[in-house]
């Protein structure tokens, strides 16, 4: 679990359950702010249930991601925690993907 820097210009973060996942996710906001020039993958494969305050500072990540015009994607949603963000009307403001395999392709493919 934790996050990485999966390449040059995209961290992985692989969350653990409430409450890690809080602490990795404002680890995350500390280093795209800090590097300000990266895609963030975050990976939920471990996670079974989020918090409204995990997804503030999801929230609060993607703001950071939108405002340097760089991406946030989510992968490896369990169907009870993609509900939360369903019943919420944020599954419209994030994007989704199947896996972080997917997720890393994806970025990489539109990567300079």
């Amino acid at each position: 679990m934790g996050v990485q820097q999966w390449s040059d210009n995209i961290i992985l973060l692989n969350l653990a359950q409430e409450p890690q996942l809080g602490e990795e996710l404002q680890a995350a906001i500390a280093m795209a702010t800090d590097k300000g020039d990266c895609d963030v993958v975050v990976d939920f494969a471990e996670v079974d249930i989020i918090t409204s305050s995990s997804i503030a500072k999801l929230l609060k990540l993607r703001k950071v991601l939108v405002d340097c015009e760089h991406r946030l994607v989510l992968s490896s949603q369990k169907p009870r925690v993609y509900k939360v963000f369903t019943l919420t009307g944020l599954d419209s403001v994030f994007e989704f993907v199947e896996d972080q395999f997917l997720a890393l392709a994806g970025l990489q493919m539109v990567s300079p």
